[in-house]
């Protein structure tokens, strides 16, 4: 079970993840560095609902850095949740609709995943 502090910074960045990415579709003069904040929140979201996030980030860095398969289902999604934070916020400047819609695809994969955890739902 998830202590109150948590579940409240995890639907706090996630409700935090939904309005910078809307914001990024209606200023697209500012849609890179919303985008970016945008998918740091939805993955630091996912951190907190599963527990401390320093200790989540350091797991999931240490996975990543390994060369063998990851086999447990939880840190394979974790790591790919990290790969896709670290390439979008790369090709930021290639394709603005395309990048926007890989961030939506992960706030909402954030979504699924805290509200699974949470046991709440949020707002669309």
């Amino acid at each position: 079970m998830m202590d109150g502090y948590r579940k409240g910074w995890a639907l706090r960045y996630l409700r935090e993840a939904k309005a910078e990415l809307e914001a990024a579709r209606k200023m697209p003069y500012m849609a890179p560095s919303l985008v970016a904040e945008s998918i740091r929140k939805a993955r630091n979201a996912v951190y907190y609902s599963l527990g401390e996030p320093a200790f989540i980030e350091l797991i999931v860095r240490e996975a990543s850095e390994r060369t063998h398969e990851i086999r447990d289902p939880v840190l394979k999604c974790l790591v790919d949740i990290e790969t896709a934070v670290q390439s979008l916020t790369q090709m930021q400047d290639l394709d603005g609709e395309k990048v926007l819609k890989k961030a939506d695809d992960l706030v909402q994969l954030a979504t699924d995943i805290v509200e699974t955890l949470t046991d709440e739902k949020t707002r669309e």
